[in-house]
């Protein structure tokens, strides 16, 4: 029997979805039929496919051995650097482009959760399960305690266990989890607010090292456009949402800055960033462009007679570098993961040719 905790990002789907989510090489009929045979509990109870989850319930699951269970993988497999493991946790280097999980509409798609059940199989001993149960009950079940956006690229923190995942939330929750980002924005953010790195910053301090600039600004969903957020600072619609900023390195027109998120709301760093007029280089939901071009940052730029010219870089450019969290122990563990190459080609290019002024 396997054990799984419903996650903030999950309230509200249908138990089928939740399910087919999680057992991505199990076909649906065979998951409906294990729901109705009672093998599947929530909160120890028997449940309809239709039940709607709610936060913080556990969901209970022992499959049995039914031979058209599974079903061919739809997606290619990916690999995925491990930055960090231990016996509790795993910390990924997710490229961009590559989904957390899969998308409703587009299960055929590689995904982070994909290569994370695939490197538990193989961890197990086996490439592909036999039964399906051997699919929930693997010796190493990874569990992804957060998420970041598919066009941003970086860490992500997964837990080996029920227990550690358990343990994680509760630190995100608390706020013992600091996380930083990098992000190339539009404009020249002001260094005299956040460059000094001498200062105790509190909250966020220990990922940051200076007070830089706090950005605290409510956000809930945009009821004009599914899927994105907004600030909402009428009373009752937007969360608190906090985020602190420094200056990294400064370009002409564009500037890199260093982002801890102190609150986990979705898109928070993007919409914060945009808010206070610093929208990412590239963010097609947020910002001015999808693709970032050589001809928009270089004056002098010739194209070449009967060529397109290739973007330097077609993703948010946002990444993220660190992450600080408390082992079982109590011990405060930090990972970072350098900047992919994509990133770093469009910094050597601002640097060459939008260097800071003075």
């Amino acid at each position: 029997m396997d054990t799984f905790v419903v996650p903030d990002d999950r309230i509200g789907l249908e138990l089928d979805e939740f399910l087919a989510l999680t057992f991505p090489l199990l076909n649906k009929g065979y998951l409906r039929r294990q729901v109705r045979g009672g093998r599947i509990l929530l909160d120890g109870q028997p449940v309809l496919p239709s039940q709607r989850l709610r936060v913080g319930q556990v969901l209970c699951v022992d499959f049995d051995g039914e031979a058209d269970a599974t079903r061919p993988p739809q997606a290619p497999v990916v690999e995925v650097p491990v930055l960090y493991e231990d016996q509790d946790v795993l910390v990924m280097d997710k490229p961009a482009g590559l989904a957390v999980e899969p998308e409703r509409w587009q299960r055929g798609e590689a995904c982070l959760a994909g290569a994370l059940l695939e490197l538990a199989l193989v961890r197990s001993g086996n490439r592909r399960p036999d039964s399906p149960g051997q699919s929930a009950c693997l010796d190493f079940r990874p569990r992804l305690v957060h998420r970041i956006d598919k066009g941003t690229s970086g860490i992500v923190l997964v837990a080996r266990n029920l227990e550690t995942e358990r343990r994680l939330r509760g630190a995100f929750e608390s706020g013992d989890v600091l996380k930083e980002y990098l992000a190339l924005v539009e404009g020249e953010w002001p260094a005299e607010v956040s460059t000094a790195r001498d200062q105790d910053a509190g909250d966020g301090g220990a990922v940051g090292g200076s007070t830089g600039e706090l950005i605290d600004l409510p956000l809930g969903p945009d009821p004009r456009r599914s899927g994105r957020m907004q600030v909402s600072t009428a009373k009752g619609q937007g969360k608190p949402s906090r985020t602190r900023v420094w200056l990294e390195r400064p370009y002409r027109g564009y500037s890199l800055v260093r982002c801890a998120p102190l609150t986990g709301r979705t898109h928070q760093i993007r919409v914060h960033l945009a808010a206070r007029g610093f929208p990412l280089a590239v963010d097609g939901l947020y910002g001015r462009r999808e693709a970032l071009q050589l001809s928009e940052i270089k004056s002098n730029y010739r194209s070449k007679p009967g060529r397109t010219e290739r973007p330097l870089i077609g993703r948010l450019t946002l990444h993220a570098r660190g992450i600080s969290f408390p082992d079982a122990a109590g011990e405060l563990v930090s990972v970072q993961a350098p900047l992919h190459r994509d990133i770093e080609r469009v910094l050597k290019q601002l640097a060459k040719v939008r260097p800071p002024r003075g």
